[in-house]
């Protein structure tokens, strides 16, 4: 992050070095010997195969997220069948994809184009429908022809989507955050135990070719013993342009005015004019498509979203915040959404977890031992509840480390023997030793982008917007060797798409963030159901993610309050069949609720 494209380019040399084994050669190779194809990239290098017959799949929410997943589905494994949604304009993204800019019709293609249907009639046919006007995801989960549920839904709805769906005996594959408080996810892990169903959350890096290599050259001790790990994810979002606070159908107050301003109307103006007179058929085919999209998502001030469960509020300076509001900028407000640790810290969390996991001889995921963290609303308005900026530290145990063992250190290590870890760089020494996690999230600059930075005594990883990777020897751009040949290097990562879609293109083949694998293997556990096979981020390793979370805003809350920002992990938090919370929610309430 922040590096020159010279140093871009040596820190990618070092890391092809290093691995052993070019992109270019793989893919080469993979193709050449027909593992590509209709079972993808990932079945290939994750180990598992095409299935027998498509998962029939129903999607509930299909919004940005959720079709960003449509988009991902790969015919092979995935035959959707049904969807649901309230909102007409998310309805039609889903079947003609998203034309507001190149980068959004990559990330959300549409279901005409996933499954080569030449008309919205013709895909309706394939296609059932659920919205307000029939039952909604309701009546979706009564259809026998759905054998399991995507769900892109905002976060609080998470939970009771998901036990819904698996209580109708679905399997399910929801968005992260798993759920809105740590109770919910307990609830929803017990629930798909006891009914014997997959429930998988979409932490896509789980699914990275590119991470799962990172990982790979951090167990072979390329890097030397792991100390620190910096990660951001930084916006330029201002007031009067966040992504979060998406245009109102209908319009709103323009602020200290008595007017209004709609700005989807007149973009939809805008549009219609240019249709009139475009300068090549190509535009007028595009600007068609872009006229229906905000024809629908105009449409979309029909929605009824009390009726849905929405809320209106009073917000400071005499502000109504409608029910239609909160379904709309559901991310901005604490009853619907999690704010930056949920909707973005959580996937980098998850990384820096990945990676420390990586040092472990159980496989199991890391859990942090305690958190420092700061937050607020530094450049916004009281027209959100979400903080826009996050600062926090953590604490990880390394390889060795034992609980208690700082105090008194000198004493106790002249009694330990130093027997061999199975980690380069660790010993018995390092039982008091931890690993730094650093985290910002910050609105208002997005200088750096968004990224991690994995530093070891030998050399630093840096993976840039989940579509590169680059390898230094400790602080330098000196080049990095390691020898190959039996258990050594010898796959090379693959570089993901633009980092407004899942999808991207290199000359040797397909690449991807990960979405495509996790819906891929998802579906292959569906198809091939044994207590081994199980999705990568089940509900144990998603509940760590959610922890994690939803815990630093436990702390961020605590600071702002005037109390120390500061929360010790406990183990109990970690273990779906422990009540025990962070947050203070009720697992018992929740699963009394969830189980109605």
């Amino acid at each position: 992050m922040n590096l020159t494209p010279e140093e871009k380019a040596d820190g990618r040399e070092n890391y092809y070095e290093a691995i052993g084994v070019s992109r270019r050669d793989f893919f080469q190779q993979t193709i050449a010997t027909g593992a590509v194809g209709a079972a993808g990239i990932g079945a290939a290098y994750f180990g598992y195969t095409q299935v027998d017959r498509p998962v029939r799949i129903g999607v509930i929410g299909t919004g940005d997220e959720g079709n960003v997943l449509i988009g991902a589905m790969n015919p092979a494994y995935h035959q959707v069948v049904a969807i649901a949604d309230i909102r007409p304009s998310s309805i039609h993204r889903a079947f003609h994809g998203d034309w507001a800019s190149p980068a959004a019709n990559a990330a959300r293609k549409g279901l005409m184009k996933v499954y080569d249907w030449k008309t919205e009639d013709k895909a309706r046919e394939n296609v059932k429908v659920y919205d307000a006007s029939n039952g909604g995801y309701e009546e979706l989960l009564k259809d026998k022809d759905v054998e399991a549920i995507v769900i892109a839904l905002p976060l609080h709805l998470h939970a009771k989507a998901a036990a819904d769906a698996m209580k109708a005996g679905k399997h399910v594959l929801t968005e992260k955050l798993m759920a809105h408080n740590v109770a919910q996810c307990k609830a929803m892990g017990r629930i798909a135990d006891e009914k014997d169903l997959y429930l998988a959350v979409g932490h896509q890096r789980h699914y990275s070719v590119l991470y799962d290599n990172a990982v790979n050259l951090i167990r072979w001790g390329i890097l030397g013993e792991i100390h620190h790990i910096r990660a951001q994810w930084h916006r330029g979002n201002l007031p009067g342009r966040d992504s979060w606070q998406q245009p109102l159908p209908g319009g709103e107050p323009i602020r200290g005015s008595q007017k209004t301003y709609d700005k989807i109307a007149d973009q939809l103006r805008s549009l219609t004019n240019k249709l009139k007179k475009p300068p090549t058929p190509e535009e007028a085919e595009l600007l068609r498509k872009k006229v229906a999209q905000w024809t629908a998502w105009d449409s979309d001030k029909t929605v009824d979203a009390a009726a849905h469960g929405y809320e209106s509020m009073m917000l400071p300076g005499d502000r109504e915040r409608s029910a239609l509001e909160e379904l709309i900028r559901w991310r901005l407000w604490a009853r619907t959404g999690g704010g930056l640790m949920a909707e973005l810290g959580s996937h980098q969390l998850d990384a820096a977890s990945i990676f420390i996991s990586a040092l472990g001889k159980d496989g199991e995921k890391a859990h942090p031992l305690n958190v420092h963290a700061v937050g607020g609303r530094h450049i916004f308005p009281y027209d959100r509840e979400a903080e826009d900026h996050v600062y926090c530290m953590f604490e990880f145990p390394a390889p060795g480390y034992e609980p208690g063992f700082d105090a008194g250190y000198e004493d106790k290590v002249q009694n330990f023997p130093n027997p061999e870890s199975g980690i380069p760089g660790y010993s018995e020494e390092n039982r008091n030793k931890k690993i730094v996690v650093t985290y910002s999230s910050i609105n208002g600059n997005g200088h750096g982008g968004y990224g991690e930075v994995v530093m070891g005594t030998k050399g630093t990883l840096i993976l840039e917007r989940e579509k590169e990777v680059m390898l230094f020897k400790k602080d330098t751009k000196a080049r990095v060797g390691v020898k190959t040949g039996a258990g050594g290097p010898t796959m090379d990562t693959q570089a993901s798409g633009d980092t407004a879609g899942p999808v991207a293109k290199v000359a040797e083949g397909p690449v991807s963030r990960g979405y495509t694998e996790e819906l891929e293997h998802w579906a292959w556990c569906v198809r091939n159901q044994s207590p081994e096979n199980k999705p990568r981020c089940n509900p144990k390793v998603a509940l760590g993610d959610a922890v994690i979370a939803l815990t630093t805003n436990v702390a961020i809350k605590a600071n702002n309050k005037g109390k120390a920002g500061y929360v010790k992990f406990d183990e109990d938090w970690y273990d779906v069949n422990n009540d025990a919370t962070p947050d203070g929610s009720d697992v018992q309430a929740e699963m009394k609720s969830l189980l109605g």
